[in-house]
């Protein structure tokens, strides 16, 4: 295989899907392979079968390395449901003032890594910003001048659960000899949220099928992080426990729904399911569905008050994952629940430019960045 091409591992709710790719003109991606395997998934910071979910894996994993001869590691996207955020601030005085160089920088990050224990472990971490003893606050602050430098970071631990059952997948396939493991969470941020907008601080929520996660970012890092087990699947089992009916209906409901339609009160939206029609009243469908979009708003507006250390009443909500796009009106319902202004976000890449394609090449622009670095 090609030096320039990467092997991820995206990990969603539903499903994982594996992509070998490199980067194109205009920042692009160019698809080698691809493929998806579904699963049951997870909830509550655990997989709901670890055995269904090791079989995907490895199916996944299997058909790339038939696709792209030579792969020896694989990036994995973590989710948010197995990861834990922790923010430390970590400050060191010079002498005198002196010019700081890559190794001040690296001995600050290595004073301020937390510790690990028997169920967490340190993946990665991103630094928000430094700052210097005039006040200055950068990004980088190699080959500048000061008195001392403070740093910011944010820490990514990852559950060793998590961990062991995917190493328990990997394992079967000699020719992998390194996993690296990259937070979704930061991934997403980093690539889809323009760094102007990131410096003023950003909220992002990533809408996914049973697992969404809040996140606020600043600068290069996360400084909030909340992953919880609701998302478009919930409403579809809410359509299927209130209206009695299969979930696989209850799924094609929810693309037939538009919410922001203006239909007469006869109206109706129907289903052919396994040689059955199932038929209902359109705006019964859309008050069940707005019930359950309303519950998602709680979480967010939850999020949002826990969240104390900057002011983000008056941010746009960027929104991205394949649950936004379920429901056509979706993200109008959201924006008119929270008074506040929503965008959807997606890649910017031919044909993948959809919110369910985000922590996909998320992913593949932070193992990229990563090979090249």
């Amino acid at each position: 295989m090609r030096r320039n091409y990467v092997a991820v591992l995206d990990v969603r709710s539903s499903d994982v899907t594996a992509v070998v790719g490199e980067r194109g003109v205009n920042n692009t991606f160019i698809i080698k392979h691809k493929t998806t395997c579904a699963y049951d998934g997870y909830a509550e910071g655990e997989l709901l079968d670890v055995n269904g979910f090791c079989s995907a894996v490895c199916e996944a994993v299997k058909s790339t390395l038939s696709a792209a001869s030579g792969i020896k590691t694989f990036y994995v996207g973590v989710p948010g449901e197995f990861l834990q955020l922790v923010n430390v601030d970590k400050s060191v005085s010079f002498n005198s003032a002196k010019r700081i160089t890559r190794g001040d920088v690296e001995a600050l990050v290595a004073s301020a890594t937390p510790a690990d224990d028997e169920k967490w472990r340190v993946i990665r971490h991103s630094c928000l910003y430094y700052v210097l003893s005039d006040k200055r606050r950068l990004i980088d602050p190699v080959g500048l001048v000061s008195e001392s430098l403070l740093g910011k970071f944010g820490f990514f631990k990852c559950s060793n659960a998590f961990v062991g059952c995917l190493m328990d997948a990997f394992k079967r396939f000699r020719e992998i000899t390194s996993v690296n493991l990259i937070p979704i969470n930061q991934a997403e941020a980093m690539y889809l949220i323009e760094p102007e907008k990131r410096d003023e601080c950003a909220v992002l929520f990533d809408f996914g099928f049973i697992s969404s996660t809040y996140s606020v970012i600043c600068g290069n890092g996360l400084m909030y992080s909340e992953a919880f087990s609701l998302g478009i699947g919930h409403i579809a089992a809410l359509l299927m426990s209130d209206l009695d009916i299969p979930y696989e209906v209850a799924l094609k409901f929810l693309s037939k729904v538009n919410l922001n339609a203006k239909e007469k009160l006869s109206s109706t939206e129907e289903c052919v399911f396994e040689g059955k029609t199932y038929e209902f009243s359109a705006i019964a469908l859309r008050d069940k569905i707005r019930e359950g979009l309303d519950g998602v708003c709680e979480t967010i507006e939850a999020c949002t008050q826990s969240f104390t250390g900057r002011n983000t009443e008056g941010k746009p909500l960027f929104i991205t994952g394949e649950g936004i796009n379920a429901v056509r009106g979706t993200a109008e319902h959201i924006s008119g629940r929270l008074v506040k202004s929503v965008e959807v976000i997606a890649p910017n890449v031919p044909y993948y430019d959809k919110p369910q394609f985000s922590s996909l090449f998320s992913l593949l622009n932070a193992a990229l960045c990563d090979k090249n670095s």
